[in-house]
């Protein structure tokens, strides 16, 4: 079915569907499962270009890196989700994740639990067609991945981290392929959401050890996905059609500037806005991040909280949350310091006006450093003027916003 329409594209924001990964050569050393903490690789990412002046994959450039002759001719040929040499090898090394050991025997796995991991110092030119996996298995294999992340007998960062692994080894077999077609993007698109939903989900892991760690990684992840996504997306565009994702996708890359100095992509977001298709800027999508970045850095905190409450898409959503209390904190210091009357203000109303139940609204000024009060009637209140608001030191709790309580 053609993914790509003409006028007026919707974004879909459903949830998983499918699509898989699949295998790479293996090496006589030890595979490497989780990349090194303090990678500074997002450098490699930013704004790469090809000698075509077409934008650069991410994964392109760790392969050129390491092979300047690049051959871009190999076609893979294993059948399986990991190659049988490297299941052989991590059999004998032990070296298998929980979710591949045949009945939780660390020394045995099977064809059909075991999955390739990601190698750092892989080059296509050393690489034998045996060990890299054909498009039909990479779509299998994320499929397979994907539906692990409804498993609940293993805490969600031991899931995350096997993920996180292999959708990287996934990646890297469609690049030594150069394979660009709409199963591709539709891979990437599912791998993006991955991320999105891991930002969501680690979140209620932050007070675990290298929970920072974890964190930054999972976005370091997140943006190159994206650059390759765009990239993509550009490879295969026809005249001016645009993919019917493509509007919410790159919604996420003016999200991603919410509360950040920083430029997630390498450049500044108005010239790589200058780049993105008309059809795009004008899709609702694109309009709600761009509006809502702009409430942003007004300090529009009402508009903000309602336009987040009643447009964002749960995907956009999981982007934004970060950003959710820090906006509460700045309304509250508002109501704190800027009203003329020493009447205290009640805790129902800060309720509707932060978006958040009346128990978590009084939660939420004790961290902020400030006191509520009971009146006669039992009715909480704030007391203004305070002068002992801070905006919290620790990571907020995620209270929920009126309004999205499914997401």
């Amino acid at each position: 079915m053609d993914r790509r329409q003409r006028r007026n594209p919707s974004a879909s924001s459903s949830a998983f569907s499918s699509p898989a990964s699949s295998s790479s050569r293996f090496r006589s050393e030890k595979f490497s499962s989780n990349p090194p903490k303090t990678s500074n690789s997002l450098e490699d990412a930013h704004q790469l270009k090809s000698k075509c002046g077409k934008p650069q994959r991410p994964e392109q450039e760790e392969e050129e890196e390491q092979d300047p002759n690049n051959l871009l001719s190999l076609v893979g040929t294993c059948p399986f989700m990991c190659p049988a040499g490297e299941r052989a090898q991590r059999e004998r090394l032990r070296d298998l994740a929980v979710f591949e050991r045949l009945h939780g025997n660390p020394g045995k796995t099977s064809p059909s639990l075991a999955v390739k991991k990601f190698c750092r110092t892989i080059a296509t030119k050393h690489m034998q067609a045996s060990d890299v996996r054909p498009l039909p298995v990479l779509e299998e294999t994320l499929n397979y991945l994907l539906n692990l992340l409804d498993a609940t007998e293993h805490p969600f960062e031991v899931v995350h981290d096997f993920i996180f692994d292999r959708t990287r080894s996934i990646r890297q077999d469609l690049s030594m392929q150069n394979i660009v077609n709409d199963q591709t993007i539709h891979m990437y698109e599912e791998m993006v959401k991955f991320h999105i939903m891991s930002h969501h989900k680690l979140r209620s892991c932050s007070s675990k050890p290298n929970f920072s760690s974890v964190h930054y990684l999972n976005m370091e992840q997140l943006k190159k996905c994206l650059i390759s996504l765009y990239a993509l997306y550009e490879e295969n565009r026809n005249s001016n059609s645009i993919y019917k994702n493509e509007p919410e996708f790159c919604s996420f890359h003016v999200l991603l500037h919410l509360g950040s100095n920083n430029q997630p992509l390498g450049e500044s977001l108005s010239l790589w806005l200058g780049r993105v298709p008309s059809l795009i800027l004008k899709s609702k999508e694109m309009c709600f991040a761009r509006r809502l970045l702009r409430l942003f850095r007004m300090g529009n905190y009402k508009r903000f909280l309602c336009t987040t409450a009643t447009e964002a898409s749960y995907l956009q959503y999981y982007i934004i949350e970060p950003y959710i209390n820090e906006v509460r904190a700045l309304a509250l210091s508002c109501v704190n310091y800027c009203g003329y009357k020493l009447h205290p203000y009640p805790i129902a109303h800060l309720s509707k006006l932060l978006m958040m139940k009346e128990l978590d609204v009084e939660s939420f000024c004790n961290a902020c450093g400030l006191e509520t009060s009971t009146g006669e009637r039992g009715n909480k209140f704030l007391s203004t003027k305070q002068t002992n608001f801070h905006y919290p030191k620790e990571v907020f709790p995620s209270y929920c916003l009126l309004g999205l309580e499914h997401f």
